[in-house]
């Protein structure tokens, strides 16, 4: 990451009236189609485009339709349904082209799918930059059988890390008292991702749909709006080192920690001091997701940052180890400026940028989330502590 320049905060940006972009994924037999089924037919008052991969897989009532051709439905609520038919960058310049306006673009993938080669589409991809914006990746999961799929596929697991949302579907075959522990085993895959509960799908196209997931401006209120993590491992040195917490291990060690687990960045933990059951319940967690080799890991610092050593180290890592990164974001308090410094990576993606001034009596502090594949091995906390300022 280059360094950012120190020059006066810029003016407010114009709103931007670019094409949001949702790609959809999820397991086979989520709920992906159920969801898609209802944009193409409810009366919402929306103008949709859905991008699928084969027409029969959807199941498309031909009585809504209004208009066809080989590759496009145009259904009477006003959305349309097209295929991919190989080139996704084609389709999207073709919907691009045809009269009026869309309110969003939702993509399908295959149930098999790793959505971050789509998402990478729209972050590269010149021509799509100037008109569409990617807005979200959105995670269907089946409650029901969601602990079986992630114990045998590595792709399930990839899905739920990669996401900014996860719609948590068929709640009703799980069970009230089994929801909490799926929930718990789906956040220590991602911590960052809000989750919908829902039942046939039927979760409000509102708040799914212009979430402003990859918007870097609003990175600082998506990760206030994360639950804290338990901070469970923890190296303290009068309460200024760096704080890890792995999203799957929970081997804990508080010989001396004296159990200050009050805050994180401005988060109360809010823990549950039954540590035996607890380490108990996050070893059982991690049994239905070893095979995927994904986890999460957050860092906290109370140090203000090295601006040069925290852009350095995040710009190497990101190149040399952004194939197993799979998202990651940021808050930073750096040394001797006022403002929040900002990133995120999709991949070997990675933009960084000031943001506003930290408020009055405001914590300051610099938090970090990553997602990816064998996390415990990269020796992030280490790294992390290792950017912090000299004291003065």
């Amino acid at each position: 990451m280059q360094e950012a320049s120190r020059h006066p905060d810029p003016a407010p940006a114009a709103p931007d009236d670019r094409l949001p972009v949702t790609i959809l994924t999820g397991y086979l037999g989520a709920g992906k189609t159920t969801l898609l089924n209802r944009i193409l037919s409810e009366d919402h008052g929306r103008r949709y485009a859905v991008i699928v991969n084969e027409f029969g897989e959807i199941g498309i009532d031909n009585e809504l339709v209004v208009d066809t051709d080989e590759e496009l439905f145009e259904m009477n609520n006003g959305c349309v349904c097209c295929t991919v038919r190989g080139d996704l960058i084609r389709t999207l310049h073709g919907l691009l082209a045809r009269p009026g306006r869309f309110e969003a673009i939702i993509i399908e993938t295959t149930g098999l799918a790793d959505p971050g080669p789509v998402a990478q589409t729209f972050l590269v991809d010149q021509g799509l930059l100037a008109r569409t914006r990617l807005d979200s990746v959105t995670t269907v999961v089946d409650a029901h059988n969601i602990r079986r799929q992630l114990e045998h596929s590595a792709d399930a697991a990839e899905q739920i890390a990669f996401a900014d949302q996860i719609v948590l579907n068929k709640t009703e075959l799980a069970g009230a008292e089994e929801l909490p522990r799926i929930e718990s085993l789906l956040r220590s895959l991602n911590p960052l991702a809000p989750i919908h509960r829902s039942r046939r799908a039927d979760v409000a196209l509102d708040s799914i749909l212009n979430r402003g997931g990859f918007d870097i401006d609003r990175i600082g209120t998506l990760l206030q709006e994360a639950p804290a993590p338990h901070a469970h491992d923890h190296a303290h040195e009068s309460g200024h080192s760096a704080h890890a917490h792995h999203g799957h291990e929970c081997e804990e060690d508080h010989d001396g920690c004296g159990h200050d687990h009050a805050t994180a960045c401005g988060h109360e933990c809010g823990h549950d001091h039954d540590h035996q059951g607890h380490a108990h319940e996050h070893a059982h967690e991690a049994s239905h997701i070893h095979q995927s080799g994904i986890s999460s890991i957050s860092l906290t610092s109370h140090r203000p940052m090295d601006e040069a050593r925290i852009s350095q180290w995040l710009g190497r890592l990101i190149t040399e180890q952004g194939a197993d990164i799979l998202r990651a974001k940021g808050i930073i308090d750096v040394a001797g400026d006022d403002r929040r410094l900002v990133f995120q990576s999709v991949h070997m993606l990675l933009e960084g940028d000031w943001q506003r001034p930290w408020r009055p009596g405001e914590p300051r502090c610099s938090r970090l989330v990553f997602i990816g594949r064998k996390l415990e091995e990269k020796g992030l906390p280490q790294a992390f502590e290792a950017c912090a300022a000299e004291s003065p």
